[in-house]
């Protein structure tokens, strides 16, 4: 059975992107365009594997999502990977507080992102 990733940002261009990848890598993937609606499909889904989450998007940003994510007994432990566009140290340093495993830079190398799944997807 094929892992699911639950893949947050705004931009419908790059959300396709990262699902072209995933699913081709042989992943199922689900799409949210912001932390609040993520959170509903997180309500929603059976088992999500791991996430990967922009940091700048209205309605709910992704460190306030993993804030959230992390409160949540049924996924606490799920891998978070933040992608974004965001540079600054200090946005770095709250995501990791609030529970990200890994920040990856957007424009993003598929390779990249795919290495950084492998490595965090749950079993």
């Amino acid at each position: 059975m094929a892992k699911t990733i639950l893949v947050v940002d705004d931009s419908t261009s790059l959300r396709a992107l990262v699902k072209m990848a995933l699913t081709r890598a042989g992943y199922d993937v689900i799409e949210a365009s912001d932390g609040k609606l993520a959170l509903a499909m997180l309500d929603k889904t059976a088992k999500v594997h791991l996430i990967v989450s922009d940091v700048n998007m209205p309605n709910m940003d992704g460190i306030a999502f993993v804030t959230q994510v992390k409160q949540h007994p049924k996924h606490k432990f799920t891998p978070v990977i933040m992608l974004t566009t965001e540079d600054a140290s200090v946005k770095m340093q709250q995501a990791k507080a609030a529970g990200a495993r890994a920040w990856l830079l957007k424009p993003f190398n598929p390779p990249e992102l795919l290495n950084a799944v492998s490595k965090l997807v749950l079993a």
